[in-house]
């Protein structure tokens, strides 16, 4: 994916880091997950976020916490 796929700014949502394009809190995607609910409930519910959007936060969401892992 050529663009960023998470973007922060203090115009919108107040800087909380949000989905490329979108004004949907990528917090919004782990709160789904961690409720349940599955990718597809989530793109369902918010729509302007692209499956490869989500996907793409969560691989950056794993290759952190190998990251983290790693060097602990």
């Amino acid at each position: 994916m050529g663009k960023p796929v998470i973007s922060r700014s203090p115009k919108v949502m107040g800087g909380t880091p949000v989905f490329s394009g979108t004004r949907v809190p990528v917090q919004t995607l782990f709160d789904y997950l961690e409720g349940g609910e599955t990718l597809d409930e989530f793109l369902c519910q918010f729509p302007s976020v692209t499956r490869e959007q989500a996907l793409a936060a969560l691989d950056l969401g794993q290759d952190a916490l190998l990251a983290s892992a790693r060097s602990a």
